[in-house]
């Protein structure tokens, strides 16, 4: 199925070996985006959630680390939504580059990509040569490296079941001609003026670039990052602090369906509602989670200052912690520059305040975490 609003099916080849696949047309849709009475409350609620969320981000006292923790959480839950098995504890373990598995460094990767696309965007504008350099950083070392890593396909793909063909999947994008047309088409949408909210062109370009699918692989990661370097470049959000793959991961079925359905039927409107909620609930998420790690900070702060002469030690203690809230007494003093008996004593300490809890390891080797603020972070990244 195809409609004319979202596409066509165009056939390839001939005799045995033709095929179907789907030409999209380009942004913006023809008739315009209609927007309901719905669709205008979930636009004007997931805006101002955004705001409150830049806001409490700009003021947090640890805002970067807030930052850093929502790419971290956006990675994992991105990559999970791709059958990628992780949790966020391995996404957090110190030792993380010596004990990574196949699932463990694809996120590694995505992690990396996003950093890489986020410092890349201050000289370049959102472009192909970003998008494709960011899926080189994604690729790099791990399964699907030897699908062309940073290159645009030159050859057909398609979407289907294990065993499905290119005459039975689910679905088949653009032939390599329409592809890189396509995504021509897409790179001037992304720059061009346009009066339209940056939250309904952000949803139109996530759903344009899924359905190019331009990579033979890691086409899903890098078109939901490209939510966030869109967002960015034309200022709704102040930071990377919005970590969409929460609503996505848990709405998976109708994620996929709604996007079909444009393809199929045009209806941009549902897919731009449906993309709103992700926005909305994502944003409300960060924003009490911000709040709560927040009233955290400033509680277990209290308990270390309150600590005598031991808390000028515990609180360089407590300031590692979050930013690394599973630590193990090797690596801690290495990384503090301070005495194995100084460390071990300040995590004794924390422990004795409940702000530390012993997870395993030798004597010597134990792990800690830092449980409330991991307990507040692992929300939504279960599998």
């Amino acid at each position: 199925m195809s409609n004319p609003r979202s596409g066509f099916l165009k056939t390839n080849l001939s005799g045995e070996s033709s095929y179907k696949s789907f030409t999209p047309v380009p942004l913006p849709p023809n008739p315009p985006i209609v927007l309901d009475d719905e669709a205008h409350y979930l636009l004007l609620e997931a805006n101002k959630q955004i705001v409150k969320l830049n806001i409490l981000t700009q003021f947090f006292p640890n805002a970067d680390l807030f930052v850093t923790m929502c790419v971290r959480k956006e990675a994992l839950m991105s990559s999970q939504i791709e059958g990628i098995r992780a949790t966020l504890e391995d996404a957090l373990d110190p030792y993380i580059k010596e004990n990574a598995n196949r699932n463990v460094a694809d996120v590694i990767n995505l992690i990396k990509a996003a950093d890489f696309a986020l410092a890349k965007q201050e000289k370049l504008p959102l472009c192909n040569r970003l998008i494709r350099e960011t899926h080189e950083v994604l690729m790099e070392g791990v399964r699907g490296q030897e699908k062309n890593p940073g290159e645009y396909r030159r050859s057909q793909n398609w979407i289907g079941g294990q065993g499905s063909n290119i005459t039975n999947a689910r679905y088949v994008p653009p032939n390599v001609e329409d592809m890189n047309d396509a995504m021509n088409e897409l790179e001037k949408y992304m720059n061009a003026d346009d009066e339209v909210d940056s939250l309904v062109r952000a949803a139109l370009i996530h759903y344009q670039f899924e359905t190019i699918h331009p990579f033979l692989d890691g086409n899903g990661r890098i078109g939901r990052l490209l939510i966030t370097l869109f967002l960015m470049d034309k200022g709704t959000l102040g930071k990377p602090n919005l970590y969409i793959s929460y609503f996505l991961k848990r709405n998976r079925a109708e994620y996929y369906e709604r996007m079909t359905d444009v393809r199929n039927r045009g209806s941009y409107e549902q897919w731009i509602k449906f993309f709103l909620r992700a926005v909305l609930e994502s944003a409300q998420d960060a924003v009490d989670k911000i709040q709560k790690l927040s009233d955290l900070h400033n509680k277990n702060l209290e308990i270390v200052k309150g600590m005598g002469r031991a808390s000028k030690t515990a609180l360089r203690l407590f300031e590692y912690i979050e930013q690394s809230p599973i630590i193990d007494i090797r690596k801690t003093f290495a990384d503090l520059g301070m005495a194995f008996s100084t460390v071990s004593a300040a995590v004794n300490r924390l422990c004795e305040a409940r702000i530390l809890a012993q997870s395993d390891g030798d004597k010597r080797n134990r792990m800690f975490s830092y449980k409330e603020y991991l307990d507040l972070l692992r929300e939504g990244t279960q599998q």
